[in-house]
């Protein structure tokens, strides 16, 4: 049995003999940013130490599982970065003071209105209660004494109904 610090140890040089390789990767994701590049490394390579310990190595390949943990990563950094405020931007030029046109909202909550009643009531009852009262879908499911699948299954059918009818045009009757 190899004690802790031995370990490590071969985690870390089994770990950076993969360090070159480990870069190219994750610059062939992220580009020429060297500093995203860097930190990436840097993050998957602590996470390989902190973790020396708890996986079996002899049986892991290296080298995937620090592409992996790069990868998931750089898509975390992707999902940060895709809610911030790009830059030269200030927040305030995304605020508006401006209040929703009130016509605008009556014309599309009749529309809302007119193309849920073109739902059946299994479908409607589903679309309401998943996604206008946020109810998840197993409590759906136990309310309305069906399965989960078939919640799921209204719900996706329901909702491309709607695509359908929105992007048909067929409501344009409930704005008058």
């Amino acid at each position: 049995m190899i004690d802790e610090c031995a370990r490590r140890t071969i985690v870390i040089d089994l770990c950076l003999a993969e360090r070159d390789s480990l870069r190219r990767y994750v610059t062939s994701i992220l580009g020429r940013d060297s500093h995203a590049v860097e930190d990436v490394v840097q993050e998957t390579l602590l996470r390989a130490w902190q973790l020396a310990e708890r996986i079996d190595w002899a049986d892991r390949p290296v080298r995937m599982w620090l592409f992996r943990v790069a990868r998931n990563l750089v898509i975390d950094q992707h999902r940060r970065d895709g809610r911030a405020v790009p830059v030269g931007l200030d927040t305030p030029d995304f605020e508006t003071d401006r209040q929703p046109d009130e016509v605008q909202q009556v014309i599309d909550r009749r529309v809302l209105v007119e193309v849920l009643r073109r739902l059946s009531p299994a479908h409607r009852e589903v679309v309401a209660r998943i996604h206008l009262l946020g109810s998840p879908g197993e409590e759906v499911a136990a309310v309305l004494g069906v399965p989960l699948g078939t919640v799921k299954s209204r719900a996706h059918n329901a909702v491309r109904q709607i695509r359908a009818e929105l992007t048909r045009g067929d409501w344009a009757g409930a704005a008058a």
